[in-house]
C-alpha cells in the first residue's frame, strides 16, 4: 500500500511519457485502495454509513413496536429534515477547519450518541424522546461534517485516480445500503435492540478513529482561514455561480429529480402501476439498488473517455427515456428491468457529477463546492418526493413518470444548449500528485475556455 507522500514524490520526478498519462491505462476497480490514506478515508465513510443505517432502522422499528403509532414515525422523519439549513455551513467548515479533526469530532458525536442509546436499551430505559434527540443531533452534526470527507479526497489520492476513487466509494456505499438492512434484520430479530445498537456503535467508532490515522494534512488554506465567514461563503457562492460547469450540473440534477424522484415512493408505484403490495415494493427497491451498483461498476470502464460532461448528459437522457418506459409498461418483470436501468443511469450521472466537482475545484474551495452539490441534491430529493406523490394522486403514477421523462429530456436539451461548458468538458491529467496545486488547478484554469 502506497503512502501519498511517496506517490507525490514519484510523480514529480521524470517519468517516461507513457507513464504521465495514467488515464490511458485501464485501472482495476479497487486500484485506489493501494493508497493508505484513501483506504482510511473510505473505511471511515463505510463505518458512518453502516452505523447510520443501523441507527435509523433500529430506531424506526423499535419506535413502531413500542408505540404502534404512525404519527411517531412521521415525527421521526420530520426531524431528519432539520439538518438541511446547515449543509452549506458544513461546506464552509470543511474549508476553514482542519478536515480530519472535523470528521473525528462529528463522528465522535455519532459514536457517543449510539453508545448512549445502547446503554439506555441495555438498562431498559430507552424512550421515544431519546430517539428523537439523537436523530436530530446526529443529523445536524453529520451535516456539518459531511463535506469534510469529499474535501479530503484530493489530498489522499493522485488526480489520475480521482474518478476511480469516487466510483469505488459510490459503489461501496450502494452495496452497503443493500447489506446494512439485511444486517439489521438478522441482528434485531435474533438478538434484539441492544445488540443492534451495540454493533452500530462499533461501526461508528471505526468511522471516528479512521480519519485520525490519515497522514495527509487536513489543515485549511491560510488565506481562507483569514477571511470572515460571510466573505468565505460569498467566495464559495461566487465560484460556483461563475464556474462554467457546476451550475449546469446542479441545475440538471434539480430539473430532472424534482419531476421524477421515485425511490421513496415504490409502494405507490407497486400499487398504482402493477396492483401489488409489499412484495412488489421490495422487488422494485432491490432491482433499483442492484442497478445502482451496476451503474457504479460501469463507470470504472469510462476512465478512457475524456468527455466526462457528455457522460453525465448521456446518462441523464437515458434515465429520462427510462422514466417514460417505466410509466407506460404494464408488465411487472419489464418494470423491474427498467427500474434497474434507472438505478444504473442515475448512479452513472451521480458518480460523474461528484468526480467533476473534485476535478474542477481548487482544494481550498472544494468543501463549499461539495456542500453546494449536496444541498442541490437533497433539496431536489425532498421536493421531488412531494411533487411526485401529489402529481401521482392527481393524474396517476404512470402518467407522472411519463411526464417526468419528457420534462427530463427537455432539461437535458436546455443544459446542452444553455450551459455548453458541460458538454465541452474534457478530463485532462496533470503532473501534480493531487487534484489541484496550491493556488488553482490547471484544470480550473482551462475551464475558462469552456464558456
Amino acid at each position: 500500500m502506497k503512502s501519498n507522500e511517496t506517490e507525490s514524490q514519484s510523480e514529480t520526478s521524470p517519468v517516461p511519457p507513457e507513464e504521465t498519462k495514467p488515464h490511458h491505462r485501464q485501472m482495476k476497480p479497487w486500484s485506489s485502495l493501494q493508497f493508505r490514506d484513501y483506504t482510511l478515508l473510505w473505511l471511515s465513510g463505510m463505518g458512518m454509513l453502516v452505523a447510520m443505517q443501523l441507527r435509523l432502522f433500529t430506531s424506526t422499528q423499535w419506535l413502531y413496536e413500542e408505540t404502534g403509532s404512525e404519527v411517531q414515525l412521521g415525527i421521526l422523519g420530520a426531524i431528519q429534515f432539520l439538518h438541511m439549513p446547515v449543509v452549506v455551513y458544513g461546506g464552509l467548515l470543511a474549508d476553514i477547519i482542519n478536515r480530519k479533526k472535523l470528521m473525528v469530532f462529528t463522528q465522535g458525536v455519532s459514536f457517543i450518541s449510539m453508545l448512549l442509546l445502547t446503554l439506555a436499551a441495555w438498562n431498559d430505559v430507552l424512550s421515544p424522546w431519546m430517539i428523537f434527540v439523537v436523530t436530530g443531533a446526529t443529523g445536524i452534526v453529520n451535516s456539518l461534517g459531511n463535506s469534510a470527507r469529499p474535501a479530503m479526497l484530493p489530498r489522499v489520492i493522485p488526480r489520475s485516480h480521482t474518478t476511480n476513487g469516487v466510483t469505488f466509494q459510490t459503489a461501496s456505499f450502494q452495496i452497503g445500503q443493500i447489506v446494512a438492512p439485511l444486517l439489521f434484520g438478522v441482528l434485531f430479530t435474533q438478538f434484539g435492540v441492544t445488540t443492534t445498537f451495540l454493533v452500530g456503535t462499533v461501526f461508528a467508532g471505526i468511522s471516528m478513529i479512521a480519519p485520525a490515522m490519515i497522514r495527509a494534512s487536513g489543515a485549511p488554506d491560510p488565506e481562507t482561514v483569514g477571511q470572515s465567514k460571510v466573505a468565505a461563503i460569498r467566495e464559495g457562492a461566487t465560484f460556483v455561480r461563475k464556474h462554467p460547469i457546476l451550475p449546469g450540473l446542479y441545475l440538471l440534477d434539480i430539473g430532472v429529480t424534482v419531476v421524477s424522484f421515485y425511490r421513496m415512493l415504490f409502494p405507490l408505484f407497486a400499487s398504482g402501476l402493477y396492483g401489488m403490495g409489499a412484495e412488489g415494493t421490495a422487488l422494485l427497491g432491490s432491482a433499483n439498488a442492484f442497478g445502482g451498483v451496476g451503474g457504479s461498476m460501469l463507470v470504472f470502464f469510462t476512465e478512457k473517455i475524456r468527455h466526462k460532461g457528455r457522460i453525465v448528459l448521456g446518462a441523464t437522457m437515458v434515465y429520462a427515456v427510462g422514466l417514460i418506459a417505466f410509466g407506460l409498461t404494464p408488465i411487472f418483470w419489464i418494470g423491474l428491468v427498467i427500474v434497474a436501468l434507472l438505478g444504473a443511469t442515475d448512479s452513472v450521472g451521480m458518480t460523474m457529477r461528484q468526480a467533476i466537482v473534485q476535478l474542477t475545484t481548487p482544494d481550498r474551495l472544494i468543501g463549499r463546492a461539495s456542500s453546494a452539490h449536496s444541498f442541490a441534491a437533497m433539496s431536489a430529493n425532498n421536493i421531488g418526493q412531494m411533487e411526485v406523490a401529489f402529481v401521482s394522486a392527481a393524474i396517476g403514477a404512470g402518467a407522472t413518470m411519463v411526464l417526468g421523462g419528457f420534462v427530463g429530456i427537455a432539461v437535458v436539451g436546455i443544459i446542452w444548449i444553455a450551459v455548453p461548458g458541460v458538454r465541452r468538458y474534457e478530463y485532462t491529467d496533470v503532473p501534480s500528485g493531487g487534484a489541484v496545486d496550491e493556488d488553482e488547478s490547471i484544470e480550473t484554469k482551462d475551464l475558462r475556455n469552456l464558456k
